[in-house]
């Protein structure tokens, strides 16, 4: 019996392409010189014409992406929010959304950001002008000089100061009641009481400053931490959980190929919390280019269209790299990834070497939950 590699080993070229379906390439030789047949028009002309050139592939790519996105299979899509992330899976099979995080994750974080509360009020009525503090070469003078853009005399801040101090007051009264660990429920009322104590001494001399409001914010940062080490429990604990339930459904041949693809705002895109935990729940030997953080400047208005589509470009690319720069791989490697295709070229141009930063090392969550065997 013949063996397709004998079967082609023993055809012609051209035989050999008419019996599987295809036109054999035409050789070099065929092709007319570029001067042959030149046509006279305008220099607009001839450039348009260049140009359509671009247009055809952009087209020939959209319709590619479009039809790509349909056979993207298996995909965990992300939506950092407030609940500690919306998790799609994406199968051929449909979809299933869920906020896999309890609501302990929210309900810390909330707290936690009493401080950052006050802060965004006043921010703009602060002096601008740093004061000697500890933290002061931190601050850059010119950053102050823009947030501090109201009157540092004026006292327009205690109404906004007053009614977020009800918010407060309310959350700290009732706080017994919502059922939170004890050390939880604890670090919340210090940071709540410490904000109402900040809020009552400014509002009642009619002033504040950096050092007042750093004095307050410093004394509640233990309880902050306490809130930020329950949320990360939380946090890691539901992930976990989900993707350990989505793996099982999926199979494990299938969920070894599986992208996870997070949609963050840049603010939280380098090692965003619910990609370092993604980490260990895919397989080890495809993190680096099946773990995909999307970092935008506001959430999209449909989000899992948005991740399928940026990942069907880079699936896309990642075929088309290697097809369209067979004899440069550094060339492919760029296409691939997320450097231009035309920086190494301007480096060079300018005299600089390469200045891209190494892809982020994730921290690794505890090991034995997730990860692919292999």
């Amino acid at each position: 019996m013949a063996t397709r590699r004998g079967f082609i080993g023993s055809a012609t070229g051209i035989g050999t392409a008419a019996l599987l379906g295809y036109s054999a390439s035409p050789s070099y030789a065929d092709v007319p010189p570029v001067d042959a047949g030149a046509e006279a028009v305008s220099q607009q002309t001839a450039r348009s014409s260049m140009l359509a050139v671009n247009a055809g592939m952009r087209t020939n790519y959209a319709t590619l992406k479009a039809e790509l996105i349909k056979h993207l299979s298996p995909v965990v899509v992300v939506q950092n929010d407030a609940k500690g992330g919306r998790f799609t899976l994406v199968t051929k099979d449909g979809q299933e959304s869920t906020n896999p995080v309890s609501e302990t994750f929210e309900l810390a974080k909330s707290i936690a950001h009493v401080p950052l509360g006050i802060f965004s009020v006043i921010a703009s009525y602060l002096a601008d002008k740093i004061p000697n503090l500890p933290n002061a070469n931190r601050i850059d003078p010119h950053d102050l000089v823009m947030v501090a853009f109201n009157d540092d005399k004026s006292t327009a801040w205690i109404p906004p100061l007053q009614a977020y101090a009800t918010r407060l007051t309310t959350a700290r009264r009732q706080l017994a009641s919502a059922g939170l660990p004890p050390a939880l429920a604890t670090s919340c009322g210090n940071i709540l009481t410490g904000g109402l104590k900040f809020i009552n001494a400014s509002i009642t001399a009619k002033t504040f400053d950096m050092a007042s409001f750093e004095a307050f914010s410093g004394s509640v940062y233990p309880d902050i931490r306490v809130n930020m080490e329950h949320a990360s429990q939380a946090q890691i604990s539901g992930v976990q959980t989900i993707m350990k339930t989505w793996r099982a459904k999926v199979g494990e041949a299938a969920w070894a190929d599986l992208y996870c693809v997070v949609l963050s705002q840049w603010t939280t895109s380098l090692l965003n919390q619910n990609t370092i935990i993604l980490k260990d729940c895919m397989n080890a030997a495809k993190v680096a280019t099946h773990l995909i953080d999307l970092p935008g400047l506001e959430p999209p208005v449909d989000p899992i269209f948005t991740a399928l589509d940026n990942l069907a470009r880079i699936v896309q690319d990642n075929v088309a790299a290697e097809m369209v720069f067979p004899k440069d791989t550094k060339v492919a490697d760029a296409l691939k990834g997320q450097q231009d295709l035309l920086s190494d070229e301007i480096l060079n141009q300018l005299g600089k070497t390469t200045t891209l930063k190494a892809t982020p090392s994730y921290n690794t969550v505890a090991s034995g939950v997730c990860p692919v065997p292999h």
